[in-house]
């Protein structure tokens, strides 16, 4: 950097740009080609290096403090307001397509994005195809909840873009058919009809999507909870109805989870003994 003094006026003119040093400009174009998530393969893309040099390059910036590793070939830059911080990333959500693709955010999570709860969860919710080792997972300070599901059973979600990330989340309509599936993923069963309360009185709710979803899903157990969740309410009696012309065959427990010692026969389900004043046998 050039500096000329002039002393009759007393001013600084700079002649010329700053210029970064070469190793912080290729950390600069990185992460502004990668820009929250950056993967070796965009190390590849962006600085023109073969796999194996990018790699050792990624390495050596996480060594000295510029990212962070956040699973095998992953990474999210380290800003000044982070340094020494356990949470880099204000959004973990846009972790997610990197650690858990083919997946969707969803349960409890998807229910709090779409305003079917009130209820703040301190964990993330993912449905995935991907083969993963335990149920949580921690990275960078969040907390993924994970489960794992056949390719078929991806369907009914939406896009969301979170900063430049593009993050599948399961639609409404998904959403309270994938917590009646597994009523753990709407953090119980009480939460879960507190959900599709609010979902029913939504003005975009679609009851043939509803069912739709969950004869696709495959699962008798979603109609029979369904169906003992919505047979009082007279704005869902087309519901009740399509559910009870699909019961399978069996009994199962309105929350695998609970102590279900009482049977309602019409729709083949154990329930609580704490329900039993909200039904009539």
């Amino acid at each position: 950097m050039k500096i000329h003094a002039f002393c009759e006026v007393r001013q600084i003119k700079y002649s010329a740009p700053i210029s970064l040093p070469k190793g912080r400009q290729r950390l600069t174009d990185l992460i502004s080609g990668a820009r929250d998530v950056i993967r070796v393969d965009d190390a590849v893309r962006v600085l023109d290096l073969g796999r194996s040099e990018a790699a050792k390059m990624l390495a050596r910036w996480t060594t000295q403090g510029w990212l962070r590793r956040v699973s095998r070939g992953i990474y999210v830059p380290v800003t000044l307001n982070t340094l020494g911080s356990e949470h880099v990333l204000d959004d973990p959500w846009v972790l997610v397509p990197s650690l858990f693709s083919p997946s969707y955010i969803g349960g409890r999570t998807a229910a709090e994005f779409w305003d079917l709860t009130e209820q703040i969860f301190n964990d993330i919710v993912v449905i995935t195809t991907k083969s993963v080792r335990g149920k949580t997972h921690k990275r960078h300070g969040a907390t993924f909840t994970v489960k794992q599901v056949g390719e078929k059973k991806i369907f009914g979600t939406k896009t969301v873009w979170r900063g430049h990330i593009k993050v599948q989340v399961s639609d409404p309509h998904r959403t309270i058919v994938d917590m009646l599936d597994d009523p753990t993923l709407g953090g119980g069963i009480q939460q879960v009809s507190e959900c599709l309360a609010n979902y029913l009185r939504r003005k975009d709710r679609n009851d043939g999507a509803l069912i739709e979803y969950a004869a696709r899903l495959g699962n008798g157990a979603v109609f029979k909870r369904l169906g003992f969740l919505v047979e009082h309410n007279p704005d869902a009696a087309a519901i009740a109805d399509a559910c009870s012309a699909r019961l399978t065959k069996g009994n199962v427990k309105l929350d695998p989870a609970l102590d279900c010692p009482r049977l309602v026969t019409r729709w083949r389900l154990w329930i609580p003994a704490h329900w039993k004043a909200q039904v009539r046998a």
